[in-house]
């Protein structure tokens, strides 16, 4: 089966639709937040208690994959899905912003980028050919091209011998591509400059991908600048096209996101607080490290039925928190999973409503609210 995307519904009041991504090993509903599986898993959680929350999608990262166990192992075991024993769609991502943001020393050139293993030290060369290979190896049923990131702020020369680079990297992918099931994505980028963002998208969309990630988002710049610069890409990006907005994870901006047009996001956000004692409500964060949760033998959300809130107070978690226990982080990396789950089905319902609009009034100011 060839990769598909149809769109279901509309909100007639913002960009905001619903839809269904098709693939050989399963459909996907967009919106959709994809659980971030770094290495091959998403940290704490095992494949099947991933189906139980309702996750269709996961996302797995090129750089690490390819540094350790290796795409040709991985090649050798069935490819991903069958290595980590994820029978449902993978999205892979191509590596390139793990090149720019971990390595202490990179050097681009015009075939790729040097850079050093954050493992060993050893010297790598990755190339659009070599991010395509990899991919293709991993057998990911979406694979991103390799793109060039630029840290904010960047001046505009920097951006747009970024944009340049990510545009001449998105031709040789192209060319690189076999034919088969797996799903090529361009990068769109552009920095903190819409003129420059709609230049990336006009001319990847060229090239005709069958979906579009946006990258160089949600790196530092203010979130009216985000979304300004969102808006204008979106504006450009057709309409047939799945989107998928890149390293955002945040109940407010994902839900602008949606408003103007995304269709799939992945962050660590999520996993990451929950190792660090932090709860996702729809009343804000509950931060357990805080001491007024010592005593407090209230589920962290009622009407949640994730099995964190249904067996234990926020006591009891914090507890095993402030103790390191592994069941602690496990379990606030269920709830904040499902809490993710939930906000993606409730902004379904409004779109299928008509009222996106008051979803997004709903949970304004959401990063700024501490529970308890």
């Amino acid at each position: 089966m060839t990769f598909q995307f149809e769109i279901i519904d509309r909100d007639a009041a913002t960009r905001a639709r619903t839809g269904i991504i098709r693939t050989a090993r399963g459909n996907v509903e967009t919106p959709a937040f994809l659980p971030v599986g770094t290495r091959g898993a998403v940290k704490g959680m095992a494949p099947w208690e991933l189906e139980d929350i309702g996750f269709k999608m996961l996302l797995s990262n090129t750089y690490h994959l390819y540094l350790r166990p290796g795409a040709e192992l991985i090649h050798e075991a069935g490819g991903l899905h069958a290595f980590m024993n994820w029978p449902h769609p993978i999205l892979t991502d191509s590596g390139g912003f793990q090149v720019f943001s971990l390595s202490k020393t990179l050097k681009v050139e015009e075939e790729g980028v040097f850079f050093r293993s954050v493992y060993d030290g050893s010297e790598h060369l990755l190339t659009p050919e070599k991010a395509v290979s990899i991919q293709e190896s991993l057998a990911s049923d979406i694979a991103m091209i390799l793109d060039h990131c630029t840290a904010y702020p960047a001046s505009r020369e920097e951006v747009e011998a970024s944009v340049a680079t990510t545009l001449r990297w998105a031709k040789i992918s192209v060319r690189k591509k076999k034919p088969g099931e797996q799903a090529l994505f361009g990068i769109v980028q552009g920095g903190g400059y819409p003129d420059l963002r709609v230049r990336s998208a006009e001319e990847t969309v060229a090239m005709d991908f069958p979906g579009y990630g946006i990258g160089g988002l949600s790196v530092g710049e203010p979130r009216e600048l985000m979304l300004e610069c969102l808006e204008s890409q979106t504006a450009v990006l057709p309409e047939s096209k799945p989107r998928h907005l890149l390293g955002i994870g945040d109940p407010e901006g994902l839900l602008q996101a949606i408003a103007l047009g995304v269709d799939l996001f992945d962050c660590v956000m999520p996993t990451r607080m929950a190792r660090n004692g932090v709860a996702f409500t729809r009343e804000g964060k509950v931060n357990l490290r805080h001491a007024r949760y010592r005593s407090d033998l209230l589920p962290l959300e009622g009407d949640c039925a994730c099995p964190a809130c249904k067996n234990f107070s926020r006591a009891y978690l914090r507890h095993l928190h402030k103790g390191n226990e592994m069941l602690g982080h496990r379990l606030l990396t269920w709830h904040n999973l499902s809490f993710m789950r939930q906000l993606i089905l409730d902004c379904r319902a409004a779109i299928g409503a008509g009222r996106m609009v008051e979803l997004i009034q709903e949970w304004k100011g959401w990063d700024t609210l501490h529970s308890g």
